[in-house]
């Protein structure tokens, strides 16, 4: 269902409410994934051992669970810290990294999406084959363009009771019948290590925010990162400079400027 409530008032609350986002995240992200939740005003903690991660679920606002750098021990970590969001009532982020590249990960993100994961978000090859189609990615690249994936997501959604983001040069959300795109970003982000991991760090932010309307978290949230990624590039000289001005950028925006620049349209 389409959200009442504009990107800019949600990015307000959550910068009032400050969530703390448990984010089991991949070693590659997890510096980047903090800065841009603290850039963007939520708090970050990177808690994923078994022995705590399911503790730490009950106190967080809301989980998020990247599957990049994978070995059984976090594996044991992210079930149980999905399992303990699902019995506290907070919403979870699952991030589907490359599964389709070994047996492995296909086996470990089969069973975390047994655990219902509130939103999916993911590059566009990621959806197809987590739909069970037939995409090219290639490890944790996607070489499939957003809009092949659309109708992946929609049948995912409608599959696991989530709302679905498909990230990429123009993103797609959807929760099976309600779908939007959000144009916007720029073309170095994809250039800079983990943005898209830290994005999803940033969907759990927002969607602790609002648990009772994921749909327009998830948007929200992207719309976010599209106009940060926009005013970031205007300056950089390339994917370094434009690091550092992304999470500047994202610490500037405001409310008002996001919902007048938002670029989000009914798909």
């Amino acid at each position: 269902m389409q959200s009442k409530i504009t990107s800019g008032a949600m990015l307000k609350a959550m910068r009032e409410k400050s969530p703390l986002v448990q984010c089991i995240t991949n070693y590659v992200a997890m510096n980047i994934a903090a800065n841009v939740l603290l850039a963007s005003g939520a708090s970050p903690a990177m808690v994923h051992a078994a022995e705590e991660a399911g503790e730490f679920a009950g106190i967080a606002n809301a989980l998020t669970i990247n599957i990049g750098t994978l070995s059984t021990q976090w594996i044991d970590g992210m079930q149980t810290a999905a399992k303990a969001a699902n019995a506290a009532g907070k919403p979870w982020v699952l991030d589907p990294v490359a599964h389709y590249a070994t047996a492995f990960r296909r086996n470990a993100v089969a069973d975390l999406l047994a655990l219902e994961p509130t939103i999916i978000r993911g590059n566009a090859s990621e959806i197809i084959a987590l739909a069970g189609g037939e995409s090219r990615g290639q490890g944790v690249d996607s070489r499939d363009p957003v809009e092949q994936a659309e109708d992946s997501a929609r049948r995912l959604a409608e599959r696991q009771r989530a709302v679905v983001a498909v990230t990429g040069a123009v993103d797609f959300v959807t929760d099976g019948e309600s779908a939007v795109r959000i144009q916007g970003g720029s073309a170095l982000m994809p250039q800079v290590t983990a943005l898209g991991c830290s994005l999803t760090c940033l969907v759990g932010a927002f969607a602790a925010t609002a648990p009772e309307d994921i749909f327009g978290a998830t948007v929200a949230a992207l719309a976010t990162f599209a106009v940060a990624g926009e005013d970031a590039a205007l300056g950089a000289a390339g994917p370094g400079s434009f690091s550092w001005r992304f999470l500047d950028a994202l610490a500037a925006i405001d409310a008002e400027t996001l919902d007048a620049r938002a670029r989000v349209s009914v798909a």
